[in-house]
């Protein structure tokens, strides 16, 4: 069953039956004997309850892993690998149950999406997309509070890229506890004081809490980079400005970290090949019940990353970037792929 929570993610267009036929098809565990009979579908129903989402989840948690050789581009900054974090929300079936855990959004005058929400927040590696952590919570729970335990596990040797709806003193300082280097975009009524103006432009600033908890708090040193894009086609350019850990200008320049920053939108990627491509586009998980929502989720993260492996093992083959390969194609091989299988194990 926790293979079928994977299968049904690979084919998440087709029921119960149809995506276990798919998975099974290729199956012969004796030669030349009859397939077997497949459970019906309320079976099935029962077999993903017994087993809950708890074992997909800890699947995920103990298979997913960063990807990235030393090879691999678009993956290091200064010696650290890129990772970034991001959130998004996927639809759920409109259940009582649903609701009540998960919540919706509000609209227009008063009145409520059409569907419950879940929230996703995640972290990617940027050079592969591969999603090797995330945390799953209601739609009312913010990005920030989700947030809070994926930073805990970042780890030295990393550069965590993030958006500015990230850049607050709290999450920024529990972050820094990690060891890991931090790139994030800040907000733009973030002012810092001014420590020192470095040689490539960039100045050192004291980041402090806001409001009267910053006045007697200690600060934290960050090196302020700011930067606008000209797009050639408007004279009024958006001002960029990241807060980093990485305050030696002879280690990595301020022009290399604003490159790197756009290196945060592998997660948007990420997040879109698996909402619009695996899942389906406007497409609403099938699940009643939350905690089949979350076994949905956990199903889809593990299948997204199982995906991505391939594709950088393949692009390793052939000594090519990651994200030279396509995501749909690849979807389209492993689906046809996966039923014509003769056997599998889950051990060695």
């Amino acid at each position: 069953m926790a293979y079928f929570s994977i299968g049904m993610a690979l084919h998440a267009d087709s029921s119960y039956e149809a995506a276990l036929a798919l998975m099974t098809d290729g199956l012969a565990w004796v030669e030349g004997t009859v397939p077997p009979v497949l459970p019906t579908s309320s079976a099935i129903f029962q077999a993903r309850q017994r087993l809950g989402s708890e074992p997909v989840e800890a699947l995920f948690g103990r298979v997913a892993v960063p990807l990235a050789n030393e090879e691999t581009p678009g993956s290091w900054l200064a010696g650290r690998r890129m990772v970034a974090i991001d959130g998004t929300c996927l639809d759920l079936a409109d259940t009582v149950a649903n609701d009540e855990f998960f919540g919706r959004p509000g609209v227009n005058k008063g009145e409520r999406s059409a569907f419950p929400m879940a929230r996703v927040v995640a972290v990617a590696e940027c050079g592969t997309h591969a999603m090797f952590d995330a945390v799953i919570g209601p739609y009312s729970a913010g990005e920030n509070t989700l947030a809070q335990g994926l930073v805990d596990r970042l780890e030295p040797g990393m550069v965590c890229l993030a958006d500015r709806g990230f850049c607050g003193f709290p999450l920024w300082s529990r972050a820094v506890v990690t060891g890991a280097d931090l790139l994030w975009r800040a907000k733009a009524n973030m002012k810092p004081k001014l420590v020192e103006v470095l040689d490539d432009g960039s100045w050192l600033a004291e980041f402090k809490p806001s409001g009267n908890a910053g006045r007697k708090a200690a600060g934290l040193l960050v090196r302020v980079v700011e930067f606008s894009i000209d797009d050639g086609r408007s004279e009024d350019h958006e001002v960029y400005r990241l807060f980093t850990t990485l305050v030696d200008p002879e280690e990595v320049t301020a022009t290399e970290l604003a490159l790197a920053y756009a290196q945060r939108w592998e997660i948007e990627i990420a997040f879109g090949e698996l909402k619009t491509y695996q899942r389906g586009p406007k497409s609403v998980l099938r699940s009643k019940s939350p905690d089949l929502v979350l076994q949905e989720i956990w199903g889809h993260l593990c299948c997204h990353y199982a995906i991505r492996t391939l594709m950088w093992e393949a692009a390793g083959h052939h000594n090519v970037d990651p994200d030279r390969v396509s995501f749909l194609d690849t979807l389209r091989i492993v689906r046809r792929s996966i039923s014509a299988a003769r056997d599998f194990s889950p051990s060695r």
